[in-house]
This record gives C-alpha cells, sequence and structure tokens, in this order.
C-alpha cells in the first residue's frame, strides 16, 4: 500500500455521557482548511454508547462524513476498546491526517493508536498547516520550554497524526440544518487482557465557569504580590462580569488554582476582553492569550513584553490602578441603572 493511496482528513469527536468536547468542533474547523488544500474531505470519528444521535451536531460543525462506533462497551473510555476501534477505522479507511483534542482522553488514545498503525505523532500542536509543495501536514508546536516553536513533518508513514491544544483552533460557523451522512461501523470487540474494569466515575462538582468559555478575562501574574491580592481582581471581575485566570507563576506560588492557569502549561483562552494585570507577557504566557480580542495589560514596567501584544495598555502601580478602575465602572454602572 502506498503513501498515495491514504486520502482524507479524520478528527476524534470526544465526547463523554453524550456530550461532545468543544475541542473536537475546532478540529473539524480546523480539518476543514486542510481538507481544502489536499482536495479531500473531513470526517468525524465519534465513538460511545448511544452517540448515534450526536452526528448531526458533528455535520453542523462542518463534518462531510461522521463514522459511529456506537457499543456499550465504549460507555466509559478505556484505552483498550478506543484504540482498537480507532485502529480498525484506519486499516479500512486509511485517512492521510488524523487529529485528536489534546485532552485527558486524547493525550492517552493518540499515542496507543499511532504505535499500533506504525506511525508519527506530534502532540500539543498549536499550528497546522499544509505544506504547498509536497503537500505534508506541517505541524507546528512549543519546544524547549517554549522558547522555539519547532515545525515536525511525517514524510515517510501515514496517517500523519497530531494532537492540538483545546482553544487554539476556531470552530467553523454552525449550520443547524446540516445532515451528517453517517457511516456505522463494527470493528469487532474482543475482551483481552489490556482491557480494565471501570468500577466508579467520581465526577467533580465545581460552580466555578471553565475560563475556556469566559468572554472576560481578568488575569495576574507574579505582580500581583499575594494571594490576598487577587480579591482586587475578583472585584474588577464581579464588576464586569467576567472571572479571574492566572499566569503559571501565581499558581506556582500558591496564589491561584492550576485550572485557572493560561498559557503553554495551562489553558489556552480567546475571550473578548483580557486584562493582563501584573504579568510580563512571557512567550510561554502569551501562547495562551494573544489570539484574546482586546487585551489590556497594566503593569509597572514600560517595557513588559505584554504591551507588545496589548491593545490597552496602562503603565503604573497595580495595586493603585486596579481599586480605581474597579470604583470607576462601579459608578458608571451605578449610573446606566439609576
Amino acid at each position: 500500500m502506498s503513501l498515495q493511496d491514504y486520502k482524507g482528513v479524520f478528527v476524534f469527536a470526544q465526547q463523554v455521557d453524550c456530550v461532545i468536547n468543544g475541542v473536537s468542533f475546532e478540529l473539524i474547523g480546523k480539518g476543514k482548511e486542510l481538507a481544502a488544500d489536499l482536495g479531500t474531505e473531513v470526517t468525524a470519528v465519534i465513538l460511545g454508547d448511544g452517540v448515534k444521535s450526536l452526528a448531526d451536531e458533528l455535520a453542523a460543525y462542518g463534518a462531510d462524513k461522521v463514522i459511529v462506533v456506537d457499543d456499550p462497551v465504549l460507555k466509559e473510555y478505556t484505552t483498550e476498546p478506543y484504540t482498537h476501534a480507532i485502529h480498525k477505522i484506519i486499516e479500512k479507511h486509511k485517512p492521510e491526517v488524523f487529529l485528536y483534542g489534546a485532552t485527558a482522553i486524547g493525550r492517552d488514545l493518540a499515542p496507543r493508536v499511532s504505535a499500533r498503525a506504525t506511525t508519527g505523532l506530534t502532540a500539543d500542536c498549536t499550528k497546522l498547516e499544509v505544506d504547498p509543495d509536497n503537500k505534508k501536514l506541517r505541524m507546528t508546536r512549543p519546544a524547549f520550554g517554549g522558547n522555539i516553536m519547532a515545525t515536525i513533518i511525517c514524510p515517510d508513514h501515514t496517517p500523519q497524526m497530531a494532537t492540538v491544544r483545546p482553544g487554539v483552533m476556531k470552530k467553523a460557523t454552525k449550520n443547524p440544518s446540516a445532515k451528517a451522512n453517517v457511516e456505522e461501523f463494527n470493528p469487532g470487540f474482543e475482551k483481552n487482557n489490556k482491557y480494565v474494569e471501570v468500577t466508579e466515575v467520581v465526577k467533580k462538582v465545581s460552580d466555578k465557569v471553565d475560563i475556556m468559555d469566559a468572554k472576560i478575562l481578568i488575569s495576574g501574574g507574579r505582580g500581583v504580590g499575594a494571594k490576598e491580592n487577587f480579591k482586587m481582581l475578583e472585584e474588577l471581575a464581579e464588576v464586569l462580569g467576567g472571572e479571574v485566570s492566572s499566569s503559571r507563576a501565581s499558581v506556582d506560588a500558591g496564589w491561584t488554582e492550576k485550572d485557572q492557569q493560561v498559557g503553554q502549561t495551562g489553558k489556552t483562552v480567546r475571550p473578548n476582553v483580557y486584562f493582563a494585570i501584573g504579568i510580563s507577557g512571557a512567550i510561554q504566557h502569551l501562547a495562551g492569550m494573544e489570539e484574546s480580542d482586546i487585551i489590556v495589560a497594566i503593569n509597572k514596567d514600560e517595557y513588559a513584553p505584554i504591551f507588545d501584544v496589548a491593545d490597552f495598555g496602562i503603565v503604573g502601580d497595580l495595586h493603585k490602578i486596579v481599586p480605581v478602575l474597579t470604583q470607576k465602572l462601579k459608578e458608571e454602572r451605578a449610573k446606566r441603572n439609576a
């Protein structure tokens, strides 16, 4: 079988409890762009129990075709049956490109599939593009602590596989009237010694909004100075109807939680407005927020790199500026509500 016989961009559409993860729609959107450059189509692959009804939702975000593997053994994610199913799909359909979200599930599944399919895998990509000359997938990811961006190709094996960080790619515009071209696939499950048994699923209940879904983020860095000083940011977020996030330095210092971290080793966000308060703007942090619609920076160092990407910048002491800004916004809100 030659490499030329492989065709199509495939996307693993991750679902949990019959709810599709948002990164799946982002990958379909990017997959459409790649498929256009390759002269092919995008196929979404969804696995689970009772998931056929989700096919039209995948079509609404641009999937030309949906392959559904619906079986009780797939109700909860476990490595072996999911790997087996994806590998069998690869053997039958021979996709040229296969994309996964860099989620906990995607990071577990993709390397096992790549090993079984004897191909390569580029992890945590932030950029994907087709080389116009040789039509190979150029997969770009941060390397050496984010100090450089490495572009990787897989010239001799297929599928060309990558995991992509959530929030990096953009979803296509939804077309609610789209109907899926569905193929139901049975890979033939046979329980073996690699199967594990799920005895209990414990779900964490949180009343916090995921920062990846927030429209306004108030983000604090090392310059905030202490955990108690984040109270200022929380008050500003409350006035604006936003959420508090942070840099890695704040998480490492114990001032904020890991799920609030923005950046290369945290989450990638695209809010309408991003306040970078006391954040210098290291490349690792910029990688997670530079696609924000509007960036407002507050920092006492006028040469801080954050000002290079900011739409609006205030040079000064954040401990003086933030309370005044919050108070002015409160007064403005009171006037509008009067």
